[in-house]
């Protein structure tokens, strides 16, 4: 029997079929199955006398060598630092600032005498070299190639003179990448994976750290197949709204480090600017004694950040009234919408609901459950909430306030930004260190909450 001419490849598991299939039968995504060339051949199994087997206490455990890139809130994510030698995946969506960031990522590391070779698929060196001239970038240490061809791109990482080779390798994108002898077109799920494997072993073996760019799909995710977020060390999404100056680069992924740590941007004309206290930026501007307007803590990795929940709630004569959440997830939103209908007997269903958390952040954890309550019942009952209290905690479907973690972190944030009254759930009061300046007061569900923050 003849040997199949070419498999069909996932791209969102990776698993390769014979045929073509409108729903991946691994994953179930629909659409997913590209044509591409069969490999050939494989390699065998190892010589037995070439296994090696070592008992982990065995094993060597040498530290990471890392450097910082110069810009703190980065360093912050990446828990300190570029490891040398890692690879790391930076995603987000077109125009935020990838390219910028990488910039100036560049000009800081090659003010301290490292070496950079910026390899650029979609741009020419001109284009690149108008961006860092409007970004200050004049360091002489920072190489451009505009090229595509993995062979061409590994021929000028040797092409330094031997020890001084270059320490960082930017890839801008991965997508534009092609190995020659794969007949598949760039950016597709061959690719990008053995592109991806090449730029591991340049990084791994010559121990250059290694910074991809990645494309994104129209869902947010990073095009490609999944493998590619497996296979690098440490990936980055960068979040935030096109029409907010400000920016979110979340660590999803960090093999040196922890994950779903953020660091928070400003965009300006001349470059991205650090933001050191991102609670003061997310609630200046925030109107006072304003109904349905209410202050909550959320914690992005180890960082607490306040944040202003807002609602609007309007009489409308249509027979379904329209629901809006910005910021926060929609079904979420609802879900708490009936918590209050069944719990506070409030009858929401003659009302349009709007929910929106101010400055365009947007919030995931459920600690903020306890803020969006107590904003539409401000609303619904037209009764402010004091400007100076904080509200965080968890809404289970019996309008009960659960503990969140973190309750000690977060109460520090709230005191330092100058707040006087804290609620929050009565599992987080144990064991809390009370703070000198704030009262702190304690609810067991949805009524005592509102009975606390309106009466």
């Amino acid at each position: 029997m003849a040997k199949p001419t070419s498999v069909y490849t996932c791209s969102q598991c990776g698993d390769q079929f014979s045929r073509w299939l409108g729903r991946c039968p691994s994953c179930g995504t629909f659409n997913s199955l590209n044509e591409e060339p069969a490999v050939s051949a494989r390699p065998g199994p190892a010589a037995a006398g070439s296994i090696r087997i070592t008992p982990i206490n065995m094993v060597d455990r040498p530290e990471e060598t890392r450097f910082p890139t110069g810009i703190a809130e980065l360093d912050r994510v990446l828990s300190g630092g570029i490891v040398e030698g890692s690879l790391t995946l930076v995603g987000g969506d077109p125009g935020i600032g990838k390219s910028t960031l990488i910039l100036q990522i560049c000009r800081n590391i090659g003010a301290v005498g490292r070496s950079i070779l910026y390899v650029s698929g979609e741009e020419s060196a001109r284009q690149i070299k108008l961006r860092a001239e409007r970004l200050g970038v004049r360091t002489p240490n920072l190489y451009l190639l505009a090229e595509t061809n993995m062979g061409v791109i590994e021929q000028a990482m040797r092409s330094k003179k031997p020890g001084s080779g270059f320490d960082v390798l930017v890839i801008d994108s991965i997508q534009t990448m092609f190995r020659e002898e794969l007949a598949s077109a760039p950016g597709s799920v061959s690719q990008v994976r053995e592109c991806t494997a090449a730029l591991m072993k340049l990084g791994k073996g010559g121990g250059a750290a290694v910074i991809i760019v990645g494309h994104v799909t129209k869902d947010g995710a990073i095009a490609g197949p999944r493998v590619l977020e497996h296979m690098v060390d440490t990936v980055l999404y960068f979040e935030g709204e096109r029409n907010e100056s400000y920016r979110i680069i979340r660590a999803i992924k960090n093999r040196f480090g922890a994950t779903n740590e953020i660091g928070v941007f400003e965009m300006h004309d001349d470059g991205l600017k650090e933001i050191g206290n991102p609670s003061e930026y997310m609630l200046a501007g925030r109107p006072l004694g304003v109904c349905g307007s209410v202050v909550t803590c959320s914690v992005e990795g180890t960082r607490p950040i306040l944040a202003e929940v807002q609602s609007l709630i309007a009489a409308t004569s249509f027979p379904t009234p329209r629901r809006m959440a910005t910021g926060l997830d929609f079904n979420r939103v609802i879900m708490l919408m009936a918590v209050l209908e069944k719990r506070a007997g409030m009858q929401l269903g003659g009302y349009d609901s709007y929910v929106n958390i101010a400055g365009g952040m947007r919030l995931t954890e459920p600690a903020a459950d306890a803020a969006v309550i107590a904003s539409i019942a401000s609303n619904y009952r037209n009764k402010p909430i004091n400007p100076n209290t904080i509200v965080f905690g968890e809404v289970g479907l019996t309008g009960e306030l659960r503990a969140v973690s973190m309750s000690q972190k977060r109460v520090l944030e709230a005191e330092r930004m100058g707040f006087k009254f804290c609620v929050m759930p009565q599992g987080n009061v144990k064991g809390l260190k009370k703070p000198e300046n704030m009262a702190v007061y304690a609810a067991a569900n949805v009524p005592q909450l509102l009975e606390l923050i309106l009466d």
